[in-house]
């Protein structure tokens, strides 16, 4: 497989060492799974119903995490910039198909890597292995309940004060209903809350 850029494999090196740091041998190892590639904005990366393959890291661009409810309404999850790593954790990890959809918001840079190839480096790297529980116990654990708890527990308007505050530079880059949709309420709501502040 051909190497990718050395300036693609910083950035990517860059999030990895921020959770643990890897040694050479790991990267090399790393390396040989990894290929790069771009996904057109409004194309799928899954697809509900797949089986997911692959964990994908996003250089350039935004994603949504989505489902549809009982009533058939796109409901958005998690929303995945820049510097972020997509996948359907759960799908994945049991190897079934998933009730979620990934979707393009954007047209994004990305680079990928085989889940069971990924696994086959937690059990012979331990830093690989220590990257993967730190990344897991931050995004799926802590901040996950947070999320699930805010969710419940804040008004609308708390909600969307929240979201301002902690992703204020994806504000310009949504359009309104997918910020609706991700706050649980209508984007009429979603007018107005923006209206009174």
């Amino acid at each position: 497989m051909k190497a990718l850029p050395l300036q693609v494999m910083d950035e990517f090196w860059n999030f990895i060492e921020s959770y643990a740091l890897l040694s050479a041998r790991s990267k090399e190892a790393w390396s040989e799974i990894l290929k790069e590639s771009q996904v057109g904005k409004g194309s799928f990366l899954l697809e509900a119903g797949v089986v997911p393959k692959e964990i994908v890291f996003v250089r350039k661009g935004l994603f949504a995490y989505e489902y549809l409810n009982e009533k058939g309404d796109k409901v958005i999850k998690k929303f995945f910039p820049e510097n972020s790593l997509v996948a359907s954790n759960s799908a994945i990890l049991k190897q079934e198909p998933g009730r979620f959809t990934i979707q393009a918001l954007e047209d994004c840079q990305v680079i990928s890597y085989s889940f069971q190839g990924f696994k086959a480096l937690t059990e012979q790297y331990s830093d690989v292995a220590a990257f993967y529980i730190k990344y897991m116990e931050r995004h799926w654990v802590i901040e996950k309940e947070f999320e699930e708890i805010t969710l419940k527990s804040q008004t609308a308007k708390q909600r969307y004060e929240q979201f301002e505050r902690e992703h204020p530079d994806l504000i310009p880059r949504l359009k309104l209903h997918h910020i609706a949709s991700y706050l649980a309420i209508t984007p009429t709501q979603l007018s107005r809350i923006r209206a009174e502040l």
